[in-house]
């Protein structure tokens, strides 16, 4: 069947077969949708709401019972088949249930292969090893180490900040704005949303809504500027930090790509300071962005990597690689009892060779940028649509309200600069309200996709890297429909100085639930 078609309601069987490869196709036929949900779907839905705790954030949103998927598709216990542009928030790279990985997963399983091994040396683990470090980037993968952490990438970032401070004998942190770098106590203190800040924040470049007004070129060379001053300045209250995490591409943040310019400013700075410089490639990671690593697009060599989601090949992995200078733990420093997850490890060494023996990378790059194209020229036709944005297949389409009034303080009047040659830009206020119908419209299409960014008015884009050109035309179309019939139902402004038609004055606390 294709992925349009209707599925049986019916609710898969312990030992069920995945769908035939019929699901990977895709047409531009809207998907049929049953009179009313089938009871299994409803009964699930209804124990867990009361069963599982509030923090639960994906299942408020997306209120589906998956119970078969491959490639692209998912089948719900409500009869209907949804194109997923989710993918476990970017963790299946191959999409669901890919061959190579099932049959990795049973290779091990039949061979009689230990399943729990903490982090003692296995072939299993070695096949893995060998073939990430055949994906690093050259300047780091000739004198690396790696340390397998607990399985979420949250630890990951965690055993990150613990080896520079470590290593470099100081504490503090520099972080950006927007940043999102897990649940974790020590990672949430170096993600944007934090309450209690024991990091310095610096600004990350936001063309959009940059913090300089500027946005382009001059306002990343004006946010570089910010930073060094910082660190050189003998009374800015910076004391040389333990290290610099920031992320390639802004996922929660309302995926946002830092500019080449900028993250090369980011590697020498660092590196005249001798701080180490983190790149969290939670998301970024084996090939979403267009290049296996994101930072390949730079060219800049991190001194620690962090990694997870995609390079378990959608089992529970996260490492660090770093620079073998960098290795001063003692033993037992950071451990987990999960680190030595044999599946994963396999499932991840399958997926790794697959997308750099098949250049899904580059594919994930040609095709997001045509994907790019379409949705801007759907911005032309759209006022609500702020900016498109994204690299590779980690898209963002930010939703405002073109008649709101401006984010600018009452009174300010608008900055100039000749040297930017315009005034200060004000970017139309963020409409999270907006988003969110669109979501829920998709949904009603049978597509699934997530709510992000600032003020939640992002709606992101993360299909797996097998996606095929009929598959992205069928996920547009049904975007583009969502949109229209979300911006048709929305209610009149409340007047001339009222609120605008899409925001809201609550939503959802960010980060949306990205899990780590």
């Amino acid at each position: 069947m294709a992925v349009t078609e209707p599925a049986p309601a019916l609710v898969a069987q312990p030992g069920a077969a995945p769908p035939p490869d019929g699901p990977d196709r895709a047409t531009a036929d809207r998907p049929a949708v049953p009179d009313r949900p089938t009871v299994a779907h409803e009964g699930i839905l209804r124990r867990q709401s009361l069963r599982e705790s509030a923090a639960r954030t994906y299942a408020r949103s997306l209120p589906i019972v998956p119970v078969r998927a491959r490639g692209l598709t998912i089948e719900g216990a409500d009869g209907r088949r949804y194109l997923d542009c989710l993918s476990g928030a970017g963790t299946l790279a191959l999409g669901h249930n890919h061959p190579v990985v099932l049959e990795a997963i049973k290779k091990v399983i039949d061979s009689g292969a230990p399943l729990h091994v903490l982090d003692l040396a296995t072939p299993v683990k070695d096949a893995f090893t060998t073939e990430l470090f055949a994906t690093l980037p050259p300047g780091l993968a000739a004198d690396a180490r790696v340390q397998f952490c607990g399985p979420a990438g949250t630890d990951a970032v965690e055993a990150a900040l613990k080896l520079v401070r470590t290593a470099t004998g100081r504490s503090g942190l520099l972080t950006f704005t927007g940043a999102y770098h897990g649940m974790t106590a020590g990672a949430l203190d170096a993600s944007g949303g934090a309450q209690d800040v024991r990091v310095t924040r610096l600004p990350y470049p936001y063309d959009y809504r940059c913090p300089f007004g500027t946005g382009g070129a001059r306002g990343a060379a004006l946010a570089a500027r910010w930073t060094r001053s910082l660190l050189d300045d003998p009374k800015g209250g910076v004391p040389r930090p333990a290290g610099m995490i920031l992320e390639p591409v802004q996922g929660e943040g309302g995926v946002i790509p830092a500019p080449d310019d900028w993250l090369r400013r980011m590697r020498e700075i660092t590196a005249a300071r001798q701080i180490p410089l983190i790149a969290d490639e939670v998301q970024t990671g084996v090939g979403r962005t267009g290049a296996f690593w994101a930072v390949e697009h730079s060219g800049i060599v991190p001194d620690v990597m962090v990694m997870s989601k995609a390079i378990g090949g959608s089992l529970p992995l996260a490492v660090i690689v770093y620079r073998a200078e960098l290795d001063t733990w003692r033993p037992g420093a950071h451990a987990g009892t999960f680190r030595g997850n044999q599946l994963a490890m396999a499932a991840g060494a399958a997926t790794l060779r697959y997308v750099r023996e098949n250049g899904l990378a580059e594919r994930a790059g040609s095709l997001g940028e045509r994907m790019l194209a379409r949705l801007r020229a759907l911005a032309a036709e759209y006022p609500v649509i702020g900016d498109v944005r994204g690299r590779g297949l980690m898209i963002g389409v930010e939703l405002v309200d073109p008649e709101g009034q401006s984010a600018a303080p009452a009174g300010d009047a608008p900055a100039t600069d000749p040297a930017d040659g315009g005034a200060e830009r004000d970017p139309a206020p963020a409409a999270p309200a907006l988003a969110a119908a669109v979501q829920q419209e998709c949904l009603r299409r049978g597509l699934i996709v997530e709510v992000g960014g600032r003020h939640s008015a992002v709606v992101r884009l993360l299909p797996p890297l097998t996606l095929t050109d009929e598959q992205a035309v069928a996920v547009l179309d049904r975007f583009a429909d969502a949109l229209a019939a979300a911006v048709a139902r929305a209610p009149h402004r409340a007047g001339p100085h009222g609120p605008g038609p899409y925001r809201q004055e609550q939503h959802r606390q960010e980060p949306t639930g990205t899990s780590r």
